[in-house]
This record gives structure tokens, C-alpha cells and sequence, in this order.
């Protein structure tokens, strides 16, 4: 039975942020009174509240009146003053994977999971149904470039989602088609271990199987992602050879791979770039594709798009047709401007496995080019889990610089500070530039053209890029 109902009033505690926005503006579409409050406004609840949505600033008890049903961010503790009065007053409290299910029942589900690559793979899928009629239901964890919002309700019978890992967001979905595009451990303040994360993936592909349909596409060239996908194929021959010991549902699960290093189903080759520097490949026995991003990594988000596309019955040359007008979406790889030869872009890069490929990428598209690294740490968990590896993932940069780390949600660690990383970084120009001011004062100072600046950021250290922008136009 459905938790939640139009036209039932929900409020969302936390609405701001980019799981719940999302998840608000699908309620709106759907026929549901939505309210919702956080902190301080934003560009997600500035146009929430255009589209008919309440919108408070702040938190109080009184914000709840009238609610059915609420439901809160990952953020949001117990004791929090509008949790506090709902379950007082004997009304429901849900998190995103408790209901998530229900905003897309009787919908064809297509989740798209992995720890990197998951919004610009979502968004690429979406925009492919679009561009050929098949108007999906969507939520993604950024704002598309393509329709300038992270969510909306479509008349067809698909529904599009991020499938977010972190705190097994994921396993509330009932998925008919589920992409993995990579596994590496990350958000280690909910997954202590790298083999927890694996473990919550598993438990993802185990709700697929559940359903009649059940396809998984997955990454080859990703070794853990690749290493489930050889296992789930296994298990298929073992119900087709006849081991009915195994669970007959298994037997409609299919599965399908990508890759551009490894040997896939829709294997990338003839990587190449145009004279306009877009991203050109071919897909083996099917046709030629352009990107308008550069990178292996957004090769193999395309490819997993084309696969799911696929599933839909959409043509490869339609899809790759419909590629060709994809814009990324807010800060993956976003060009904010380039002034006399200087690149300023912003990236959504926070795990060390997004920062090699988005400095990879910006070796692919800007080869003669400097490459200034502008890195603001995301979390002190994350950064202490995972030390070793962003000590080492700046190579591909001519400068870094590092800002104080961005809390979030956490405490500070004593030890775990930017300046300590920068001083173990093995790098001939690695720089602690605490303050955004800092920051923006040391590429005033250092940067020539031709360069390329990319400023990685979970964060609010976009600003920087603002701030310097503002600079460089004032000398025109």
C-alpha cells in the first residue's frame, strides 16, 4: 500500500537540497500540496516557489501545519524542531528510500547508480527519450542543461532516476533496468568499508533481479562493476543450462556492458577530436558518435545511455543523433568562461576517481594549455578514508590549489586538515590557499594563457571561479 498519495500535502524538511528539490518538483507534478524549508533559499527553491510550492526559510513547528505526511533530508536528526512536532502530532516521518517507490509506481524504471558519473548519465538518458518522443518522468542530482531543472513529471510510461548509494537511497527503488556505471569507496562516514559499499551495490542488483524484466547494464572497464556483471552471467547460464536450484526469476534478468579499455557489448573505439574539440568515437557495428564533453569517462556515460536507450526500443543512430545536442549538466565540466585564452570551469569532482577524469578530460580538450587544479575538499571523513588516493590524483595538473575543507554535515577531525594534505602531496606547485580570497589572489597572481582553471567542488567553491571571472572581464 502507497505511503503517500496526491493530493495529499506533503512538507519536505531540507528542500533545498538537490535529492529532496527534485523529489519535491515530481510531487508538484503529480498532483500533491507541497511546502518545504531549509536554511536559506536557493535557485532550487526560488523556482520551486514559482511553480506553486511553500517555501519557508528557517525551521520552525509551526512550518508542519497542515502536513500529511513529511519527509526529510539525510541531514535532518531526530530532534530537529519540525521531526519533533510531526511525530507529536501523530504524522509520518520518511526519508527519501521510504517513498521513493511509491512517486514512481507504474512506471518503466530506469535507475542509474555508481559512485561517479551517475548525473551526467542520468541526464544523457533523459535527454535521448525526449529527443525521441518517449517524454520521461525524471529526477537527477543536478540541474540538467538541457531543461534547466533536476526533476519533472513526463506523459510517458518511463520514469528516469539517480539512484543515490548514500545511505542506501537506492535499495527503495524497484528498478526494471539498472546502469552501475563505477564502485569506488566513498562516503565513508555511512560505509565504514570499502566492501560495505560493495555489499550495498549487491544488494541493489538483488532488488533488479526481483522484478520480471530485470536488465542490468554495467561498466566493463570498472573492475568491481565489471567483476558483478560477470557473476550475474554466470548465474543466467546456470538457469538456462537447467540448475533449478537457482531463482527462476533470474532467468529474465539480462545483462549488457560497455567499455572503452576493456571488451564490452558496446565497445568505444576510433576515440578522436574535431577541429571544433568535441569528443567523436565509434561504437563497433553500429555508427559514430559526437560529444560536446571531453573525456573517456563521458564515453562511457554515453554508452551507457545508448544501452539503456537501447532497452526502449530507441535506435542507435537515433540516440546518438539525440547526443549531439546534449549540454552537460550545472558543474560537469561547465565552461563559466573563457577570457584571452583562460578557461575558467566547474566541476562537481570531490572523489579522487572524478578528479583524475576531469583533469584527464581537461588534458583532452585544452592540450596546450596550463592546467590549474583549484580543489575544495568535500567532508573530513572523506577526506581522511581516502588520503592516500588525493595525495596522488593531482598529476595530471600543472598547479593545484587547495581551499579549507567544506564540512557539510560533519565535525572537524584533528589532524585531517587541506594544509596537511598539500604538504604530502608529491607535486612540483601544490598550494594552501585557505580563504576562497586566497585562491582567487594566487590565480590573479600565477595564471597565464593560455590556461585552463578547473575548480572541483561539492561545495560553495564555484565562487572562486565567480570571483576571478568578475577580475579577469574588470581588465577588459
Amino acid at each position: 500500500m502507497a505511503k503517500i498519495h496526491p493530493p495529499q500535502h506533503i512538507h519536505l524538511v531540507g528542500i533545498g537540497g538537490s535529492g529532496l528539490s527534485a523529489i519535491a518538483r515530481v510531487l508538484l507534478g503529480q498532483g500533491y500540496k507541497v511546502s518545504g524549508s531549509d536554511r536559506t533559499p536557493n535557485a532550487l527553491t526560488e523556482a520551486l516557489a514559482r511553480d506553486g510550492a511553500t517555501i519557508y526559510t528557517g525551521h520552525d513547528a509551526s512550518y508542519i501545519n497542515g502536513a500529511e505526511a513529511l519527509i526529510i533530508t539525510s541531514a535532518v536528526k531526530d530532534d530537529h524542531v519540525e521531526v519533533a512536532a510531526a511525530r507529536t502530532a501523530g504524522i509520518p516521518v520518511y526519508k527519501r528510500q521510504d517513498i521513493i517507490a511509491d512517486v514512481m509506481e507504474g512506471k518503466t524504471v530506469i535507475a542509474v547508480a555508481g559512485t561517479k558519473g551517475k548525473t551526467t548519465t542520468t541526464s544523457m538518458i533523459v535527454h535521448i527519450l525526449r529527443e525521441c518522443g518517449k517524454d520521461p518522468s525524471y529526477i537527477v542530482g543536478g540541474v540538467m542543461g538541457n531543461t534547466g531543472t533536476n526533476a519533472g513529471v513526463g506523459q510517458g510510461d518511463i520514469f528516469v532516476v539517480e539512484a543515490d548509494e548514500y545511505e542506501n537511497m537506492f535499495l527503495g527503488l524497484k528498478p526494471d533496468i539498472a546502469v552501475i556505471t563505477n564502485i569506488e569507496w566513498d562516503h565513508p562516514d555511512f560505509f565504514k568499508t570499502p566492501g560495505e559499499m560493495v555489499e550495498a551495490f549487491e544488494n541493489f542488483i538483488a532488488i533488479l533481479k526481483e522484478n520480471d524484466r530485470g536488465v542490468l547494464i554495467a561498466s566493463a572497464d570498472d573492475e568491481r562493476t565489471a567483476i558483478i556483471a560477470t557473476r550475474q552471467r554466470a548465474i543466467n547460464r546456470s538457469v538456462l543450462w537447467g540448475k533449478v536450484d537457482r531463482v527462476l526469476s533470474q532467468l529474465a534478468m539480462s545483462t549488457s556492458t560497455y567499455g572503452v579499455d576493456m571488451p564490452a557489448d558496446y565497445q568505444a573505439v576510433n576515440l578522436r577530436i574535431n577541429g571544433n574539440g568535441n569528443t567523436l568515437f565509434d561504437v563497433e557495428d553500429m555508427g559514430t558518435v559526437c560529444l560536446h564533453l571531453p573525456g573517456k569517462h563521458n564515453i562511457r556515460n554515453a554508452l551507457a545511455a545508448l544501452l539503456a536507450a537501447d532497452t526502449e526500443g530507441i535506435s542507435f543512430i537515433e540516440a546518438a543523433k539525440a547526443l549531439e545536442s546534449f549540454i552537460p549538466p550545472a558543474r560537469r565540466f561547465e565552461l563559466r568562461a573563457d577570457v584571452n585564452g583562460v578557461a575558467i570551469i566547474d566541476d562537481y569532482a570531490h572523489n579522487p576517481m572524478s578528479i583524475r577524469a576531469v583533469l584527464d578530460a581537461a588534458r583532452q580538450r585544452y592540450p596546450e594549455r596550463a592546467i590549474w587544479a583549484v580543489w575544495q575538499p568535500h567532508t573530513f571523513s572523506r577526506t581522511q578514508a581516502l588520503w592516500d588516493d588525493f595525495v596522488k590524483a593531482f598529476a595530471q595538473a600543472d598547479h593545484v590549489l587547495v581551499t579549507d575543507i567544506y564540512a557539510a554535515r560533519e565535525q572537524r577531525i584533528p589532524g585531517v586538515t587541506s594544509a596537511a594534505i598539500v604538504a604530502a602531496m608529491q607535486h612540483p606547485d601544490a598550494r594552501h590557499t585557505p580563504a576562497f580570497a586566497d585562491a582567487v589572489a594566487a590565480l590573479r597572481e600565477g595564471v597565464t594563457a593560455p590556461a585552463a582553471i578547473i575548480i572541483m567542488s561539492a561545495g560553495d567553491a564555484p565562487q572562486i571561479g565567480v570571483e576571478y571571472v568578475k577580475w579577469l572581464e574588470a581588465r577588459e
